[in-house]
């Protein structure tokens, strides 16, 4: 049964920039999209590169390693929609980011 474990707090991530947490053995990447935070997997699957560490614009993320680049809000990769991350549901409680696992 899937439930939502707390993995930051709101002041650990600014707007437009990422960070990694790991949840069990599960690297995720959160965004914060002006105020609206998003979490896909953080490894990009063309060769691993941190997505986390990827600069944003918009809802796009890209893999700082080699550009790939992915929609934070859908996962969906931006040239190619077959391919996309794991995205996982995100809430906010107060200053507290919550992921769904």
């Amino acid at each position: 049964m899937a439930q939502f474990v707390k993995v930051a707090q709101t002041s650990d991530i600014p707007a437009g920039q990422g960070k990694c947490v790991e949840v069990g053995e599960k690297r995720i990447a959160i965004f914060n999209v002006d105020g609206t935070y998003h979490a896909i997997d953080d490894i990009c699957p063309h060769q691993g590169g941190p997505l986390s560490e990827g600069e944003i614009s918009g809802t796009t993320v890209t893999c700082p390693w080699h550009g790939w680049e992915y929609d934070v809000a859908t996962g969906v990769n931006r040239d190619d929609s077959d391919m996309a991350q794991e995205k996982f549901t995100v809430k906010v409680e107060g200053d507290d980011i919550l992921v769904e696992t």
